[in-house]
């Protein structure tokens, strides 16, 4: 055990009353190598649901397209990424996973993860320095290739490594909130190396942000909570796809939904869809649960807290834990407790209690399992493609954001459709020529 925790203490900054909550591997950091049977039970069950990537998978196996990548994978530790990363190694690519979020890893897949070999550092549980060490270890892999949610890993080597970034091929990043930090990256000419947008790939966007999104978000608030959509006022604040997504899962339940949305577009679209349109200001008093899908920072403040009635629920679906101005209402609170397992009641001055669900991190992974594999195979099926387009076209890639390739979007969709067992009407030649042509008029 000594040896254990000097090595451990080498190796990963961790405070030392945590040595004896997670383990240590040869090539993995842990929480309990004993989850390993129960996380390969899960992986399986979550292959079965995910046709689409089983295919790649198998198609990778027999070409091995990514015989000489090394892929640092900040992602979240769930089952779907772990049948990801499965295909990953399938076609050839030697692996390192770390956690994107310190409350969204499954340890039982961490660890079956580790057990077949793999590099893995993630615990749920991390604290801010654990978090980063994490994926400091990743990186130690000397990666060709990065994946993230959220942008971190890229971050990491463009802050720290840079030296690392003239090896890359390329990466790929999967959230809203990642791709809007690499096209700042990019408009400032800070970026080192080409990264595939897979978030805005149609076949993630408009099924795993939205229907993914939608339910997860109700599953984690409902798991933390066992709260009563019917009835009740529910503030979604964002309306882009995940927003629209978990507004129309909100109202399926019976809620009454208000949005908030700053760009008018949306706005509008909000209002057309039915649902009352308000400045957050305005919001605040008639709320009874409050979500936040923006991808920025502080959108529910101070002033908003303060108008906020007794008992009002908080929950974030964004990445990061900065949508809800968390240190505000810290100071705001003359009390702070755990009422239950992902609620913290802030009991504030004049009495008026609001909860705030899993620290503010997002719901759906934080509290409940995230989005369905039915759903992540199109998010991966992207994501296992676009690893494939930049080992084999990275190094003619300029140092941009890039669009997922429109064949692989469609490819997705096909296979998608394929495994639901539907078909597509097909265009005659005639209507070919008609939508190709300027001098057919009417």
């Amino acid at each position: 055990i000594k040896w254990w925790a000097i090595d451990c203490e080498k190796n990963l900054n961790m405070n030392k009353s945590r040595y004896f909550q997670v383990i240590y591997l040869k090539r993995s950091v842990v929480k309990d190598p004993a989850l390993a049977v129960e996380g390969e039970k899960r992986i399986e069950w979550a292959r079965r649901h995910m046709p689409v990537l089983e295919r790649i998978k198998q198609e990778f196996e027999r070409e091995k397209p990514l015989h000489g990548a090394r892929i640092a994978a900040c992602l979240h530790v769930t089952v779907e990424t772990a049948n990801l990363i499965t295909t990953l190694v399938a076609g050839g690519a030697e692996v390192a996973v770390t956690g994107s979020n310190p409350l969204s890893t499954q340890d039982e897949v961490a660890a079956a993860l580790a057990a077949r070999g793999l590099h893995v550092y993630a615990f749920r549980g991390e604290n801010e320095q654990e978090y980063y060490d994490c994926i400091k270890k990743a990186l130690e892999l000397q990666p060709n290739v990065s994946l993230d949610d959220g942008a971190d890993t890229i971050a990491i080597i463009h802050k720290e490594l840079p030296e690392l970034a003239e090896q890359m091929l390329g990466g790929c990043e999967e959230t809203t909130t990642g791709v809007l930090r690499l096209r700042a990256m990019a408009d400032d000419k800070a970026l080192l190396y080409p990264v595939i947008a897979v978030n805005d790939a149609e076949t993630k966007m408009m099924f795993d942000n939205r229907y993914g999104t939608g339910q997860s978000t109700l599953h984690g608030i409902m798991q933390a909570t066992n709260f009563l959509f019917a009835g009740k006022t529910v503030v979604v604040v964002g309306y882009g796809w995940c927003g629209r997504g978990f507004a129309m899962r909100a109202r399926g339940l019976g809620a009454n939904v208000i949005v908030v949305e700053v760009e008018p577009r949306k706005a509008l679209e909000a209002a057309m869809d039915g649902y009352r349109v308000l400045p957050m200001h305005r919001a605040a008093p008639l709320g009874d649960l409050f979500v936040t899908l923006t991808g920025d920072i502080n959108v529910i403040r101070e002033e908003h807290f303060a108008r906020m009635k007794d008992q009002a629920i908080l929950a974030n679906s964004g990445h990061f834990n900065v949508e809800i101005d968390i240190p505000a209402l810290e100071k705001m609170a003359a009390e702070r407790s755990e009422v239950q397992n992902n609620v913290a009641e802030y009991r504030l001055r004049d009495g008026r209690r609001l909860y705030l669900l899993a620290e503010g991190r997002l719901i759906n992974l934080a509290a409940a399992y995230g989005h369905p594999p039915e759903v992540m195979d199109m998010s991966f099926a992207n994501q296992a493609l676009a690893v494939r387009y930049i080992v084999e076209h990275g190094r003619s890639l300029e140092r941009k954001v890039y669009a997922v390739p429109v064949e692989i979007d469609r490819r997705v969709a096909e296979l998608k459709l394929a495994a639901m067992g539907l078909e597509t009407e097909k265009l005659t030649a005639e209507q070919e020529k008609y939508l190709h042509s300027w001098q057919m008029g009417t």
